[in-house]
């Protein structure tokens, strides 16, 4: 099965290649650094210790920080590379990393899963230890890495039920890749149990909750977050909702809403924050469209008190906006995508909104809104109820922060888990 997939992955390296320099019309950097994607890196010279880590995105870079950050720091001898898919996630690491590993830190793009590609990248940098965060797998790779005897771990994995559905339809080959992991440490029971279903020995999966319930919000960031809630308020003291990481189709949801609580609340402030920047100027024609007054973060000019809308249009601010807003709706959640991290709200005390569709997030949604922290809405009405209500009665608003805090404080611990199972297996591979 694995060679097939190889064959058929062959035959579509042309058509990968045609979609980046498609994608690239508008991103012109996914037309760039094509030989990393290829497995052409140089040659690592240091004998030192190579941690991989692999965040596909910018999602799972963030959830890696931390990780990174405190095994940097308790082994300065190590060196680290990171990999990601995709440019916002390559921005990510270089803005978050950089500052912390400096020269310790080697950063490429995650070769095509070929081992034409991938075994040049193996011998030039040989790492010792593979950790991919979340649910990243592919065949050749964890083939190449057992054969070379290179640990590999699956940090903060879960597995929804679409997914091993997924999954499940190539039995085979996802049972050989997943005996080729060394250790899973997943979310949850339910996710470990999906993962077993599809053929990794139990004994190989522990579980350790999600670590990005470990959110450190320290005083600087808490400042940083005030002085900008002070700002967007302006005199008058107006209301602040975010609503972050929209997909489209959520956009015209969200301004709809928007429309109808103005009517109400005429100075509410709405900061609006699309997942991709690719989208950033067509959002912002968006709000204009529908006659609205527009600020954009990028231009750093501030906001005036006839302005309704900001526009978060930059990269790295959404954990400092959260802190700023009263209430906070979270997106790729009213459109098919799963969901986005609702914790990161909850963390600062802030109430959130979702839409039904939730898969990447199932148990955190359900933590929250069994705890009255978080409220699911179908639609536009929904919203508008959901926030009408917070609006006009700010201790229900209030106690429903208060509630995601509670939940997101008792769910702490699972970074220190995911630490010990990295530190372990790193230590047995190089006792071998």
């Amino acid at each position: 099965m694995r060679v097939l997939y190889t064959c058929i992955f062959r035959v579509a390296v042309p058509f990968i290649l045609l979609r980046l320099w498609w994608r690239g019309r508008r991103q012109p950097a996914y037309r760039q650094r094509l030989r990393e994607r290829l497995g052409r890196v140089p040659t690592r010279l240091s004998r030192a210790p190579l941690l991989w880590v692999h965040s596909v995105s910018v999602g799972e870079t963030l959830a890696a920080v931390p990780v990174i950050a405190q095994l940097a720091a308790r082994h300065p001898d190590w060196q680290w590379l990171v990999t990601t898919s995709t440019p916002t996630g390559s921005e990510r690491v270089r803005e978050a990393l950089q500052p912390v590993l400096g020269g310790r830190l080697l950063h490429y793009y995650l070769p095509y899963d070929l081992p034409e590609c991938l075994v040049p990248f193996l011998q030039a940098l040989r790492p010792s230890m593979l950790v991919i965060v979340e649910t990243e797998l592919w065949p050749n790779l964890l083939h190449l890495c057992r054969k070379r005897k290179i640990p590999t771990l699956l940090a903060n994995a879960r597995l929804s039920e679409k997914s091993a559905r997924g999954y499940g339809k190539f039995a085979k080959l996802t049972a050989s890749m997943l005996a080729n992991l060394d250790r899973v440490v997943a979310q949850y029971d339910v996710d470990a149990q999906r993962f077993v279903d599809l053929g990794l020995p139990p004994q190989r999966v522990v579980v350790s909750g999600n670590i990005k319930f470990d959110l450190s919000i320290d005083l600087g960031l808490a400042s940083e977050a005030q002085a900008l809630a002070h700002q967007w308020r302006g005199s008058s003291g107006r209301k602040i909702w975010l609503a972050a990481s929209t997909h489209a189709g959520e956009d015209e949801i969200i301004l709809d809403a928007y429309r109808e609580l103005v009517k109400t609340f005429e100075d509410l402030l709405l900061v609006l924050v699309p997942r991709h920047p690719q989208r950033f100027d067509r959002v912002a024609h968006l709000c204009q469209e529908r006659g609205f007054r527009v600020a954009r973060r990028s231009e750093g000019l501030g906001l005036s008190p006839r302005d309704q809308i900001l526009l978060g249009d930059t990269m790295g601010e959404l954990l400092r906006f959260f802190g700023a807003c009263d209430m906070a709706f979270v997106g790729g959640s009213l459109v098919p995508v799963g969901g986005h991290n609702m914790i990161e709200p909850a963390a600062w005390g802030v109430p959130v909104i979702t839409g039904p569709f939730l898969h990447n997030f199932a148990t955190v949604g359900q933590l929250l809104t069994d705890a009255g922290g978080m409220v699911v809405v179908k639609d536009v009405e929904g919203l508008v109820l959901q926030l009408r209500e917070w609006l006009e009665k700010d201790s229900q608003r209030i106690t429903a922060g208060q509630c995601g805090r509670v939940v997101a404080q008792e769910n702490s611990g699972a970074l220190q888990r995911l630490l010990n199972e990295i530190e372990g297996l790193q230590s047995g591979s190089q006792n071998q």
